[in-house]
């Protein structure tokens, strides 16, 4: 299958933007390698977003369109993970109860709470960057969020038995996959200051602790969980960029 068609696979799925009707979405699963690139795209868009409204307005307002934006070229998809495993880890004891309460479309106060806290905290991180380099860390920061959901995917299994929404979760990239991932997921950084290279080390190890929570708790990740990494890896990448730009 062509590589432009498996991107437009995962962009129907991962996000809002425009895309054939006549795409075989039985290879949806195969299509997740090509999240780092999607986040090329909604990264681009936040970052032209912050790059139009810091012209008229403060950094942090334009840190708040930035965001609003991704959530608009997603529909939240990422967002809504997150706040059910907020909902889910918070509220459920035992793996059962857990997967019942993050299958419920209903978003609960953990959810809320999580969710709010997650998008104060971005916002708060990007509006204190420089204004220059901000569209440079949001492109570099939605690429690279999007590479540990599939280093779950490698790793573990789907906890659940019934099969994920859209099958595009329950998938186990390969080496050449996972490897190109991380390329296209790492290319945004040539744009950066070196010493931002170091901001991946904590987004791996954090993911690496929040896979094994998944485990320990569930048996392996769901739909959500991997929103939640995404999430999760963002705002990691986010934080380290600001504490390392003291020493830029």
């Amino acid at each position: 299958m062509h590589h432009l068609k498996f991107l437009q696979l995962a962009l129907s799925f991962y996000t809002r933007f425009p895309t054939p009707q006549n795409l075989d979405y039985q290879k949806l699963p195969q299509a997740s390698i090509y999240l780092p690139l999607v986040g090329w795209l909604v990264g681009g868009g936040c970052a032209l977003m912050f790059y139009l409204a810091a012209l008229l307005w403060s950094p942090f307002t334009a840190a708040i369109l930035a965001t609003i934006t991704g959530i608009l070229l997603t529909g939240a998809f990422h967002e809504d993970g997150f706040a059910d495993v907020c909902d889910g880890f918070g509220g459920g004891w035992g793996k059962q109860r857990i997967l019942e309460i993050m299958k419920d479309s209903q978003v609960g106060a953990y959810g809320a709470i999580g969710v709010c806290l997650l998008l104060l905290l971005k916002i708060s991180l990007l509006g204190a960057l420089p204004a220059a380099a901000v569209p440079w860390v949001l492109l570099a920061g939605h690429s690279i969020s999007r590479l540990p959901p599939l280093l779950l995917m490698r790793r573990y299994g789907y906890a659940r038995q019934e099969p994920s929404k859209g099958g595009a979760a329950v998938f186990k990239p390969d080496r050449q996959g996972l490897l190109f991932a991380a390329v296209c997921a790492l290319l945004p950084f040539v744009l950066l200051p070196v010493l931002c290279w170091l901001a991946v080390i904590p987004v791996l190890l954090v993911n690496g602790q929040l896979g094994r929570y998944f485990y320990r708790h569930i048996g392996g990740y769901t739909g959500d969980c991997l929103g939640a990494s995404q999430q999760l890896a963002e705002t990691v990448f986010y934080l380290s960029i600001g504490a390392l730009w003291t020493f830029i």
